[in-house]
């Protein structure tokens, strides 16, 4: 394995820890099975040698569960929603969770949201080509997103006149005042940009008249629409008007209840959607306060949309709209389900809201017997487990029950048969987990339409998702990425990866299986009816995917070469560039997919840089199709590649500014770091101006 690879845990070598009992094995007495033994059944679930059957019981009774299980592709299920109809069905729904919430394996992968004297130097011989003086550029960059025409906020916005940018919290490129003890009773050592975060307004264009023109007393990740400039931080969302761009005003405000964070957001069509989340309270689930001060807004009960079928649940998410010119809200619909693994995409017919979780083990080793086992068990005790599995009580009363059965029968056996159904069951429940972890190993999503705001449909694929570009929206399906750990619980099983594409009504149709068997995806991206994925162990498997018919998805061809991309983006029809790492140092790579059944790395570029904040935000990567070269920052530095006749050549590093982002106004590039811009001229590259503040 690669000393370097980002730490992962479907990778991670379990932990476990034996306790000696003092027992003498060859004894065999019909007694409760001690604390020990618990243990050492839990190893033998995972796949250990050397361990007796009585664990398995004590491994139900200590209320563990297998988490991951494996089995071929199975159809997307029947997943209905309805909503609550009072706050007595939503509790009651509740405790259905409850009983079972020690059976359910969650994990949870976020979207974060960011959190400053003046001057101005030119450059000798400054060439500021030919702008105009009144007016703002023609040729303006838009933020990196994942879909046309949907804008996703970030720190640094521009209109083609002004940079708006708001930088994070944590003070750079300044030193303290010193001697600090010289500070005054009461007041504090910090510089006051870190006590008071504020977005600086800055004039970008002419290039000549690059400076700071005010400052805004808020600060997080932002949008402009039209002349609204909109600032989002972790629970509130300002308006600002910037007609006049050097007092902007503020017109509205938008305040979540304390309890309630945002998510995710985008901006489409002059509205913004945003995507909030509140953990539920089990004593008063609703109705829930969304806003407070003079606009409070709650969600009544009968406003909750929830699955029919029982699943992990422990947040409500409320999806709503609004408008940017008013700062009203115009709709909101709002839905139960899981922190673990969230995800939220969008296109321009639908919010995706995706989540993981596993299944309950009970029906798993009720198969197993059944259709594995049934000649390790009493024909008596296989009846009983059939009983079992028809009681409509809870998954935890099933499995306690399940323990109970299991002990009476087993306690009643010799050492020497004990011996001979552990080993028997080893070796069974290897090849059957094989087959049947796709059944237990789960991501539910839900799909909120964008003109209606109302639930469209819900549906339920196996494995994981790793973020937003594992999910695409192309003619009606959607494609889906997601990684199976292929384990029980902490066991050292085979992951693997697949694509699924699913109908408007979100049912699978057609799939892809088994992408890169013992690794994981790192990377995904979908353009028109082509699919790449990228999974990462030791080398870098490179997948061409031909998505062409949704019924009928299949592995075009595939590319092996060392480390891995963890950011894949389209540079023209025929053209991908990876991101990632390999080794200690950034990697890029440019593939030809002009031929899909023989993808080819044209060119590759090793990088002297641990790091790059693409990895971590694509929104700080930018293009230029006119100049054929892009931005990304790395380490304390800002990069500028070219890809002209398909070789990855460095033309330019702007060192020491902590370079975070870059747009082009005209044929200008500003580098933007914590605490200055420099601008350069992309025909030559030259430095043209510079801003600290």
């Amino acid at each position: 394995m690669d000393e370097n690879k980002p730490s992962d845990k479907y990778f991670d070598e379990p932990q476990v820890q034996v306790v000696q009992t003092g027992e003498n094995p060859q004894i065999v007495q019909k007694k409760k099975i001690k604390p020990g033994f618990y243990v050492l059944l839990t190893l033998f679930l995972l796949g250990l040698i050397g361990f007796g059957i009585f664990a398995f019981y004590q491994y139900f009774n200590n209320g563990n569960f297998p988490g991951k299980i494996s089995q071929k592709i199975l159809p997307t299920q029947d997943v209905k929603v309805e909503k609550f109809k009072s706050i007595d069905e939503f509790k009651a729904y509740l405790a259905e969770i409850e009983t079972a919430s020690n059976y359910y394996g969650l994990g949870v992968r976020e979207l974060s949201i960011p959190s400053s004297d003046t001057g101005v130097a030119l450059a000798p011989g400054a060439n500021f080509g030919n702008a105009k003086l009144d007016q703002a550029a023609s040729r303006v960059s838009e933020t990196n997103v994942q879909v046309e025409g949907i804008d996703e906020a970030d720190i640094v916005k521009t209109d083609g006149k002004s940079i708006y940018y708001s930088p994070a919290t944590f003070y750079y490129g300044r030193e303290l005042p010193l001697p600090l003890m010289e500070a005054k009773p009461g007041s504090s050592f910090l510089p006051p940009d870190m006590l008071k975060p504020q977005t600086k307004v800055i004039k970008a264009f002419p290039v000549n008249e690059l400076g700071l023109t005010t400052n805004i007393d808020k600060t997080g990740n932002l949008y402009v629409s039209g002349n609204k400039l909109v600032i989002i931080s972790a629970n509130e969302i300002w308006g600002f008007d910037i007609s006049d761009s050097a007092n902007p005003k503020q017109v509205w405000e938008f305040k979540l209840d304390e309890n309630n964070s945002i998510l995710s957001s985008r901006l489409f069509r002059g509205r913004i959607y945003i995507v909030s989340q509140r953990f539920i309270d089990p004593q008063k689930p609703c109705p829930i306060p969304l806003m407070t001060g003079a606009a409070k807004l709650e969600i009544g009960c009968a406003e909750i949309y929830h699955p029919i079928q029982v699943v992990p649940s422990d947040t409500t998410y409320t999806f709503l709209t609004i408008d940017t010119e008013s700062g009203s809200v115009e709709k909101k619909v709002s839905f139960i389900g899981s922190t673990s693994s969230t995800t939220v995409y969008m296109s321009p017919n639908a919010i995706y809201l995706a989540w993981a979780y596993s299944k309950s083990p009970v029906g798993f080793y009720y198969n197993f017997f059944k259709e594995e086992g049934q000649d390790l068990l009493a024909k008596d005790i296989l009846n009983k487990l059939q009983k079992l599995e028809s009681y409509d009580i809870s998954e935890s009363s099933k499995t306690m029950e399940l323990g109970v059965i299991l002990e009476k029968y087993f306690s009643g056996l010799s050492n020497d048969e004990r011996k001979r159904i552990e080993n028997e069951m080893q070796n069974r429940l290897k090849g059957y987990t094989k087959k049947h972890f796709r059944e237990y190993e789960k991501t539910q999503i839900v799909k909120i339409t964008t003109d209606k705001l109302e639930v469209g449909a819900n549906g339920e694929i196996p494995g994981s998702v790793l973020n937003q570009f594992s999910m695409d929206e192309y003619n009606g399906n959607l494609r889906v990425a997601t990684t199976l750990s292929g384990r029980v619980d902490f066991s050292s099983g085979e992951s693997a990866n697949d694509v699924y594409v699913l109908d408007e009504e979100l049912k699978v149709v057609g799939s892809i299986m088994d992408l890169g068997l013992s690794e994981r995806i790192y990377s995904a991206r979908f353009i028109q009816d082509k699919g790449y994925v990228v999974t990462f162990k030791q080398i870098d498997p490179f997948y061409v995917l031909d998505l062409s018919d949704p019924k009928n998805p299949r592995k075009a061809g595939e590319l092996k070469i060392p480390g891995y991309s963890s950011y894949l983006h389209p540079i023209s029809n025929n053209l991908v560039l990876g991101v990632g790492q390999e080794g200690a140092n950034v990697k890029l790579s440019l593939f030809d997919v002009a031929n899909p059944a023989n993808p080819l790395e044209l060119s590759k570029y090793n990088m002297d840089a641990y790091w790059t904040e693409v990895s971590e935000s694509y929104h700080a990567f930018l293009l230029d199709t006119k100049h054929e070269v892009f931005f990304l920052p790395a380490g304390q530095d800002g990069y500028i590649f070219s890809y002209k006749e398909n070789e990855l050549k460095l033309d330019r590093v702007v060192t020491g500014i902590n370079a975070q982002r870059a747009i082009y106004l005209e044929d200008f590039m500003y580098i933007i770091g914590d605490a200055k811009i420099v601008v350069l001229n992309e025909n030559d590259w030259s430095e043209v101006n510079n801003l600290s503040f």
